[in-house]
């Protein structure tokens, strides 16, 4: 089995939904994953020792990383993911001009430390409806596989 973290932010309670749904789909396609809300506080040197992980978080405003998302994402520039698979997924706004942007900085980032990015990251409008949830499961399946190639 590989070890697959996921670290997710959420303020109204969307981007938590998306994070429980993923992980349903990741622990239906037979993998464990150990989930940590951001506010926990975890270091982002715990992501070295993970094969997968999975972010999410919400974009603040007219395209910005959440602030309690701030510090990890700077510690961030100080560990390598090479070898790493990993994916973003996030609640976003289409009232802002830059929809779920918190979730393409992540992305890049990831891809800066080393890390190899599941092509598209995971956006969804506000909150999610059952349809939605759906696609966050599949979308955690999806990772297993990706992880396994």
């Amino acid at each position: 089995m590989a070890r697959i973290i996921m670290i997710y932010a959420s303020m109204t309670g969307n981007t938590e939904m998306m994070a429980n749904a993923v992980a349903e789909g990741v622990r239906e396609a037979g993998e464990d994953i150990d989930v940590v809300d951001i506010m926990e506080g975890p270091d982002a040197h715990d992501l070295e020792s993970y094969e997968g992980i999975l972010l999410g978080a919400y974009t603040w405003g007219d395209g910005d990383l959440p602030d309690d998302f701030l510090d990890f994402y700077d510690e961030m520039s100080n560990i390598q993911l090479i070898e790493k698979k990993a994916a973003v997924f996030g609640s976003c706004d289409s009232a802002y001009p830059n929809f779920g942007a918190a979730v393409d900085i992540l992305m890049e980032k990831l891809s800066e430390q080393g890390a190899q990015v599941y092509p598209e990251g995971l956006k969804i409008e506000l909150t999610p409806g059952d349809d939605e949830l759906e696609t966050c499961r599949s979308f955690g399946k999806k990772f297993v596989d990706f992880l396994r190639t």
